[in-house]
């Protein structure tokens, strides 16, 4: 997948879930602010157990088929 394509998909996946409004504010704070998404991923799911991770993405797995 080339960046283009990449961009896009991002892009039509954040308005499909957030809405074009919030889909710009997201945009406008990734580019005011820095952010390192490899420092912020490795805390991302600290707060739920093993389960309750495997549970989640299940769930996302079944929905998204």
């Amino acid at each position: 997948m080339n960046d283009t394509v990449l961009s896009r998909n991002a892009v039509k996946c954040l308005v499909d879930n957030f809405g074009i409004v919030h889909t710009e504010r997201f945009i406008a704070l990734i580019i005011k602010e820095p952010f390192d998404y490899t420092e912020w991923q490795k805390d991302l799911f600290n707060d739920m157990t093993t389960d309750e991770l495997f549970s989640a993405a299940s769930n996302w797995s079944t929905q998204k088929s």
